[in-house]
Order: C-alpha cells, then structure tokens, then sequence
C-alpha cells in the first residue's frame, strides 16, 4: 500500500525545489566524487542501510554538480521526490 501512495505522491510532485548552504552542498558534491575501493564483504544490516544513505548522499551530489544554481552561499536544487524523501528519512 505504501508503494500506491509513493506512485501517487510521485505523480503529483515529481520534483521539488530544494535551497542548501554551501557547506552542506559542498559536502553531497564530494560524495558523489569520493571513489569506493576495496569489497564490501558481509554488510550488518546497519552497514548496509548506511552504505544505502551514502549513495543517496551521492546521488543529491551530482544533481547539485549538474543542475545546481549557486546564489551567494546557498544553491538551488530541483531535486526528484525520492531523493528528496530519503534526506528527510535521514533526518528523522
């Protein structure tokens, strides 16, 4: 049922227009350059849900990179209601 609302919510938002300082812009755009090496082997559950956030991280990042628009020390993002919900469940 979650999944039918999520389909509804996405087809009547879609994007949202989201403001960030620079600081916190800054930080998702060096996600989204930072490499991964090595294997990840056996995850926790816990490891797993952080390595999860940090491709979300990631993922802001390079919509920032790309499609940001820098006003003084903030940027404007339209960012797509997915990922716009995986930063509000990371705050909670």
């Amino acid at each position: 049922m979650l999944a039918a609302i999520g389909e509804h919510v996405d087809a009547q938002v879609g994007r949202v227009t989201v403001r960030l300082p620079r600081a916190v812009a800054e930080a998702a755009e060096a996600a989204w350059e930072r490499d991964e090496l090595g294997d990840l082997g056996e995850e926790t559950h816990e490891q797993y849900a952080l390595r999860e956030q940090a491709g979300d991280l990631a993922l802001i990042g390079l919509v920032i990179s790309e499609r940001g628009r820098w006003e003084g020390e903030e940027v404007l993002i339209d960012l797509d209601v997915a990922s716009a919900g995986a930063a509000v469940r990371a705050s909670l």
